[in-house]
């Protein structure tokens, strides 16, 4: 079972850096990688059922409730991302285009799918001291250094992209950049992701120490 989740986290992620690169994929890969997110998303949950049955079960530490907040929006962040591309589609699942209003879906969509981008990035930080675990602490020194210096490079290109406009509902269309090599639009999106993992990692570093200083009282 513990494979098989892994196996589904892994298709996840690799399908997200092409869903977030609509200027390389086009119109209908977007679609069709879209609905096998929804897929992959679906048995991600059932997989990860005993979750939710845990919720209103024990204590809460700093870094449960960090853990479930993040969760819980992107869960909702997701649905949104869905419901709204569906309502678009002309491809995948025609039969259901303007499902909500289109022009409201599109809004919708842009917003809510980098805010889906960002929450799982920070969902997989969360996870990286169990993926870490069991590795010499020399590679882990090694890794470490590398990967800040990505996710630095990940926060410059977030600074400098129209996310924050598009998060925010200050722009309704995305200025994409279709010249840009594929590769280089695929490799940028990898380094945001990793900003934004890194984010998600220092935060549940820190409210584990503020939940071990607090017990410790």
């Amino acid at each position: 079972m513990n494979k098989l989740k892994r196996i589904i986290d892994i298709l996840m992620t690799l399908v997200l850096i092409p869903l977030m690169a609509y200027q390389v994929t086009g119109e209908a890969a977007h679609e069709w990688l879209g609905i096998t997110m929804v897929i992959l998303v679906v048995v991600h949950q059932v997989l990860n059922r005993k979750w939710y049955a845990s919720l209103f079960k024990g204590n809460y530490q700093a870094f449960r409730v960090l853990s479930t907040i993040i969760n819980v929006l992107l869960l909702i962040s997701f649905a949104f991302t869905a419901i709204s591309g569906i309502s678009m589609s002309n491809h995948a699942v025609p039969f259901l285009y303007n499902l909500i209003n289109v022009n409201t879906a599109r809004v919708m969509h842009l917003a809510f799918s980098y805010w889906s981008f960002i929450l799982m990035g920070f969902h997989i930080g969360l996870h990286v001291n169990a993926m870490v675990s069991k590795m010499p602490i020399n590679i882990k020194r090694v890794l470490s250094a590398i990967l800040t210096i990505i996710a630095g490079c990940g926060f410059y290109l977030f600074l400098k992209s129209e996310i924050i406009n598009y998060i925010t509902f200050k722009t309704h269309f995305a200025f994409l950049n279709y010249e840009k090599p594929a590769v280089l639009v695929f490799a940028e999106n990898v380094m945001m992701l990793i900003f934004f993992a890194f984010i998600g990692y220092s935060a549940s570093n820190t409210v584990k120490v503020i939940g071990k200083k607090n017990s410790d009282i």
